[in-house]
């Protein structure tokens, strides 16, 4: 295993996107290395400790620079984040406080940092987030300021603004969009009640995301919603199609908009990669190499698994999941850990089908996964995989992703993949 896992690091940020040898997933299951949940607990607790004494007591965080990160993607609020995790499961209420202090601190630092309203990369994120935790730690007058601030960003008037007026300014994504601010929305309505922000402000911005979808088909496209982020027409989660309908898959549709999700996720089933069943990164790129949750079969997996719920008499969209989940399982053991291109992300594919079918299989598939982590997750970021070493412990590229994953095989029954399943 060791010869596998110590690959050399002067590899491009393309090439570390590779796949591992296809074997070698089948020659580490063989092994039985299967993890029991206590375990993943422990390692989990330990990795959480690890992460915010890297990130925020020892690290780059408390308060010590003008370069820092306060954004739940690869940022410091990534560690708040995990802490949050670490609380839902073990009822620990000093990482309740952590998570409080983590997310201060990005309060502070987040005006200035960004200007993007979404829940992983923007200012949406530490006021969702904030709120969420004070709640949990019942000091409703912190409860109340951070859902302030949030409606604060919610009165950005490009957030509603369609095409027809003007509304190509705010892209549509996941990471930097409309999405993801819906999502920030999202996740405070599930903990805090579902009229804390309220539909008569958010269904707008849904009516805007869709209208925009309508806008960007071209005259040779037979899909009725496609989005650009920088030029490029995405299908994955981060900044393209998978990600935006699955944010859309949350709230009530209209007859026609429904339609339009089902038929945009019916024209990107048909147009697939025919012999891998793959699905490419964006429109037209032949490239089949990328299994992961920004790109491939990986996010359509899961937001395959939401539509499959929410269309329950559209058959087609159960088994379209479950094909994509076997995509991941013959493509998805790749040379990083991270949530976003790694091991940690693949793995959520098998949690999404497990709580869909509640079949045995995709359980025991996610704790392959997770076990080929919990025996290599540090040798795979020592041997250089990830883009800037700064991001070792964050959510979605590094260490802490792992942290959530395993918090989330304690109970896969009540897994949701971090800022993306709610």
């Amino acid at each position: 295993m060791s010869s596998v896992v110590g690959i050399a690091s002067k590899e491009s940020h393309e090439d570390c996107n590779e796949r591992f040898d296809q074997n070698l997933l089948s020659d580490f299951t063989s092994m039985n290395v299967s993890i029991p949940a206590e375990k993943f607990l422990q390692a989990a607790i330990s990795l959480k400790d690890q992460v915010v004494d890297a990130t925020w007591k020892g690290g780059e965080g408390r308060g010590s620079g003008q370069s820092l990160d306060p954004t739940v993607h690869k940022g410091l609020l990534g560690a708040a984040f995990t802490c949050l995790r670490s609380y839902e499961v073990t009822g620990n209420h000093h990482d309740l406080l952590l998570s409080a202090e983590i997310i201060d601190s990005c309060a502070i630092l987040a005006p200035t940092f960004t200007r993007h309203p979404t829940f992983l990369c923007g200012r949406g994120g530490v006021y969702a987030l904030g709120a969420v935790v004070a709640n949990y730690r019942g000091d409703l007058q912190r409860r109340d300021y951070f859902v302030n601030l949030f409606l604060e960003v919610a009165q950005d008037i490009a957030l509603p603004s369609g095409p027809e007026e003007g509304g190509f300014g705010m892209p549509y994504e996941l990471l930097h969009g409309r999405a993801g601010f819906l999502w920030a929305a999202l996740f405070i309505n599930k903990h805090l009640g579902q009229e804390t922000i309220s539909m008569d402000l958010l269904m707008p911005v849904v009516e805007a995301v869709l209208a925009g979808g309508r806008a960007g088909v071209s005259d040779t496209t037979a899909c009725p919603l496609m989005y650009r982020w920088h030029g490029t027409r995405y299908w994955g989660a981060a900044h393209g199609l998978a990600g935006v309908l699955q944010v859309l898959l949350h709230f009530p549709l209209s007859e026609k908009d429904a339609e339009d999700v089902k038929g945009t996720l019916r024209y990107m089933m048909r147009n697939r990669f025919p012999h891998s069943g793959n699905y490419p990164s964006s429109e037209g790129n032949p490239r089949d190499k990328l299994v992961q949750w920004s790109h491939g079969a990986t996010g359509m997996a899961i937001t395959l698994c939401k539509a499959a719920q929410v269309f329950s008499n559209d058959r087609e969209f159960r088994d379209a999941a479950i094909e994509a989940g076997e995509v991941v399982w013959k493509n998805g053991l790749v040379r990083k850990v991270g949530l976003a291109d790694g091991v940690s992300g693949n793995a959520y594919a098998f949690l999404s089908l497990y709580r869909l079918t509640g079949e045995s299989i995709y359980e025991e598939r996610a704790n392959a996964f997770s076990s080929f982590l919990y025996h290599n997750a540090r040798k795979l970021v020592a041997a250089g995989h990830l883009r800037e070493a700064d991001h070792a412990y964050s959510l979605f590229e590094g260490l802490a992703g792992t942290a959530c994953l395993w918090f989330d095989m304690v109970s896969p029954e009540c897994s949701k993949f971090p800022g993306f399943e709610l």
